[in-house]
């Protein structure tokens, strides 16, 4: 499947803030209004892509929910980080 602009936006916003960014995943799945992007990272990196207090998990959110909010008639966007530690 080809990748799309929005998991390229992601991919590139996430790469610089991993230790192990091979192990990078993206998921995406259409649920009803919304596309849903799943990312998957090394579990080492978990922590780093949710940064303290999620600031970082937020910030992400922001920009990739912002740039899709963007395009006419377009679904919106929700951002998952699958969170290996628990």
């Amino acid at each position: 499947m080809a990748e799309t602009n929005v998991e390229s936006l992601i991919r590139s916003l996430v790469i610089p803030l991993l230790k192990q960014p091979q192990a990078l995943s993206i998921t995406q799945s259409d649920e009803g209004r919304y596309h849903r992007y799943i990312i998957d990272v090394d579990p080492n990196d978990v922590g780093r892509l949710i940064g303290r207090q999620g600031h970082v998990a937020a910030a992400l959110r922001t920009v990739v929910e912002g740039a899709q909010s963007q395009r006419a008639n377009s679904k919106r966007v929700r951002l998952l980080i699958n969170d290996h530690r628990h």
